[in-house]
């Protein structure tokens, strides 16, 4: 006997076998749905007491950077001896002042002292020489004319000869003969004589030309000797200018060579800040910007005088002089704080500075939802900077809030939950 088999109804008919196709069917839908609907986002939970958060605001941007300077003497003059010698006493300490002239470092040179003997011994004979030389020019000089006396003599003496034998030969008293030798008897002392007046003149040229020369020599050797004894002098070490003496690099029995830098005077009338600015503001750092700093209570304006090309280690060196009064109790080697003016003040929209813009070089950031519950990673582009805010461009409106924290430990995540 067949058995009749009722149909189910109700809940009953949802689970039976016939319904299996639908409840497959509604579970594909749902999956699809599901993948379609989901948020794709990548999350990281943090604790929110951590973190510190800033608020996009709207208003004056400051555009100023902060720089560290340290006083430096206007002018410095630097210390180097002209004359190589070691160190035999330092009569005047480092930091000490300092007036024009007062002996600082004594040195010695042993081999410039006997160079200066054998000047001296070198002078001294050539002195002698130049003595001897006029003594027996002199001499010289007497026998010449001693010589020409005794020739003028002979002339006369010839000449009386001569006219004699004439008015002998013309009275027939003489022969021809005779009278023809007192004749040139007296010739030959008339041309003798004019010989000796000749090499009278060339010797008197001669002697004048030597004595010039011997003259210019020991002059010259007279000023080497000066030089040698201002050389001397050289040892001595004195202060160039009134000032302090910032600086003296020596010791006792040190060998310092000429022109080697062994300290330097710092003029006090004046001072500079010496300052070090990051390479990224060479092309706004110029000189003739102003910058200001606090000290003691007190304001002080300054003034870029000059920019040094030059980049080392990421920095490139400024120099500012004051624009007016400079602290009262202003020292070599103090460290200023300078608030650099860049540009005009202008209307901006503006976070705090913090430390995520090391980690995301101010390319993105992350937002706080309104309900605070998250903060969600966002493009944004970041312009100027001061030492306080950071000026947004865009991606960003006045009234979020942001996370300025360090952003190392949320790897690549695109939301954080609080």
């Amino acid at each position: 006997m067949d058995k009749i088999i009722e149909k189910k109804k109700g809940l009953a008919a949802a689970f039976t076998r016939r319904a299996l196709p639908y409840w497959m069917g509604a579970f594909v839908v749902a999956f699809v749905l599901w993948l379609v609907l989901r948020d794709n986002s990548s999350t990281l939970r943090v604790n929110g007491d951590t973190l510190s958060l800033g608020t996009v605001a709207q208003g004056e941007f400051n555009d100023y950077i902060r720089v560290t300077g340290q006083v430096q003497p206007m002018t410095t003059i630097q210390i180097s001896p002209l004359e190589g010698g070691v160190v035999q006493e330092i009569v005047t300490e480092e930091g000490s002042k300092v007036s024009k002239g007062d002996v600082i470092v004594i040195l010695s040179n042993e081999s410039l002292d006997l160079q200066i003997l054998n000047s001296e011994a070198e002078l001294a004979e050539k002195e002698n020489l130049l003595r001897n030389t006029m003594i027996s020019m002199e001499q010289q000089k007497l026998s010449v004319k001693q010589e020409m006396l005794q020739l003028r003599v002979e002339v006369r003496r010839s000449k009386r000869a001569y006219e004699s034998a004439r008015e002998l030969f013309a009275e027939k008293l003489i022969s021809r003969e005779e009278w023809l030798k007192a004749e040139e008897d007296y010739m030959l002392a008339t041309d003798r004589l004019a010989l000796v007046e000749t090499r009278a003149k060339q010797d008197s040229l001669y002697r004048a030309v030597e004595i010039h020369q011997m003259e210019e020599s020991l002059a010259n050797m007279r000023l080497n000797m000066r030089m040698i004894r201002k050389r001397k002098d050289n040892l001595t070490i004195k202060a160039p200018i009134d000032g302090e003496l910032g600086l003296l690099d020596v010791a006792l029995g040190q060998s310092i060579a000429a022109g080697v830098k062994i300290g330097q005077i710092n003029n006090l009338d004046s001072y500079k800040i010496e300052a070090f600015v990051d390479e990224h503001y060479i092309d706004r750092v110029v000189a003739g910007l102003q910058a200001r700093f606090e000290r003691q209570d007190e304001s002080y304006e300054t003034v870029i005088r000059k920019v040094y090309p030059e980049v080392r280690d990421g920095k490139f060196k400024t120099d500012f002089k004051f624009n007016g009064e400079q602290p009262a109790n202003i020292r070599t080697g103090q460290t200023y704080y300078l608030n650099l003016q860049l540009g005009q003040p202008e209307e901006a929209v503006m976070i705090p500075r913090g430390t995520f813009y090391q980690k995301t070089g101010g390319r993105w950031i992350y937002v706080v939802s309104e309900d605070g519950t998250r903060a969600v990673k966002r493009n944004i582009r970041i312009g100027r900077q001061n030492p306080q805010y950071y000026e947004v461009l865009e991606g960003l409106e006045p009234g979020e809030r942001v996370v300025v924290s360090g952003y190392d430990n949320f790897g690549d995540n695109e939301v954080l939950l609080f």
